[in-house]
């Protein structure tokens, strides 16, 4: 009789993710990061939690924590059984996500895996002089922290500053996870429907490309003419804001700043509209401005879905999704974005924590994106398993 094993869904993405696998192996040999503690604010689910383990094997001590709204109780259940220090849970409660990203920093991390900047802006404010540098997941963090390169004096390598990161995961991985994660969720035909998308850098086009492969008539608005023209070149309609606004069945937000879709926008939302964020923080949406709104006479939380109803004098209805969260790390089910493009994403991270801890890089390297000979490895150890 064969021998049947249960395994997880990490185990799934354990097994899925090969160039981590392999670095973990040489990390387990060549011990980068022995006697130094990693300090991590990233999502936690199943895909960073490889990432954590191979840097864990590496020799680190990792204290980590999460980001609002998408810490998963089993990817914490795993990092504590294997040897990751987690201070986190799942919540949207910003006073609760600042205490937790303050004992990280209180642990004076030697390293820092940043998504979003919020770890470095916490050691701005306390530094201490054991940090040697770190690395930042996003393109919200890098404009985060740009002016605060002065403060910082550290290297800081940008992650979605990498060509991988840009086309891997951003173009192809976001535009396939917002795209699955709005049939998810809504679980409504894309067929036909009118969809704006707000920003045009590599995930905007990754959205509307998937939108419009799957026969959406889409839209999109970037405040950038050039890529307005890049946009209008690839095929899509550049109408004005308000036109754009008017028409869509659905709006989605992918440009890193805030207060993209807000409470003026009310008056031009077509009835039944669904508004989604894909950017890293909850602001591109500005939901307390709407939910507030003087127009707003009712509102439904539809639960199981994470969807908020708002129900206008008038009687149109508008449907936000996670609360403005990011829409494919929020919600039912969560399952964020590919495992190839993770695998690819977080392969360059552990390179990068490697070549600082190396002190291969300074402090004229802040804020800087990935050195070129990482993102060819990468490259090159990818292209070899697939060949």
């Amino acid at each position: 009789m064969t021998d049947r094993h249960t395994k997880s869904r990490i185990d799934w993405v354990s097994e899925s993710c090969r160039l981590l696998a392999q670095i973990e192996a040489e990390f387990a040999r060549t011990k980068p990061f022995q006697d130094l503690t990693i300090g991590t604010g990233i999502h936690l689910e199943p895909k960073t939690a490889v990432l954590l383990r191979t840097l864990h094997s590496g020799g680190a001590r990792i204290v980590a924590t999460g980001n609002l709204n998408s810490t998963q109780p089993e990817t914490v259940r795993y990092l504590l059984e294997h040897g990751v220090e987690v201070t986190a849970e799942q919540t949207i409660d910003h006073e609760v996500h600042d205490l937790s990203l303050n004992q990280i920093i209180a642990e004076q991390p030697d390293l820092l895996l940043d998504n979003g900047g919020d770890l470095f802006a916490v050691y701005a404010e306390s530094p201490y002089p054991g940090l040697i540098g770190g690395t930042e997941e996003t393109t919200s963090g890098r404009m985060r922290l740009e002016p605060m390169r002065a403060e910082l004096q550290r290297p800081i390598l940008v992650i979605n500053d990498s060509p991988i990161k840009q086309f891997a995961e951003n173009r192809h991985a976001v535009g396939q996870s917002m795209f699955e994660s709005y049939m998810r969720v809504t679980n409504r035909s894309t067929n036909g429907k009118r969809v704006t998308v707000f920003g045009y850098g590599a995930c905007g086009r990754g959205v509307a490309a998937c939108f419009r492969n799957a026969h959406s008539v889409v839209s999109v608005v970037d405040a950038d003419p050039v890529k307005a023209l890049e946009a209008h070149l690839d095929g899509f309609s550049t109408p004005l804001r308000p036109d754009a606004i008017r028409s869509a069945d659905v709006i989605v937000t992918e440009t890193g700043a805030v207060n993209v879709i807000a409470a003026g926008d009310i008056e031009h939302f077509k009835d039944g509209v669904i508004l989604m964020n894909g950017g890293h923080f909850p602001t591109e949406i500005a939901v307390g401005d709407l939910t507030d709104s003087a127009m707003v006479v009712r509102r439904d939380q539809f639960e199981e879905l994470e969807i908020e109803s708002l129900r206008l004098k008038d009687g149109r209805a508008v449907h936000i999704v996670s609360g403005g969260h990011m829409a494919n790390l929020a919600g039912p089910r969560p399952l964020g974005n590919s495992i190839e493009s993770m695998d690819l994403g977080f392969a360059l991270q552990a390179r990068c924590l490697e070549y600082i801890a190396q002190g291969r890089a300074t402090k004229a390297d802040c804020v800087v994106p990935v050195p070129n000979a990482i993102d060819a490895d990468i490259a090159n150890a990818y292209l070899a398993l697939n060949r």
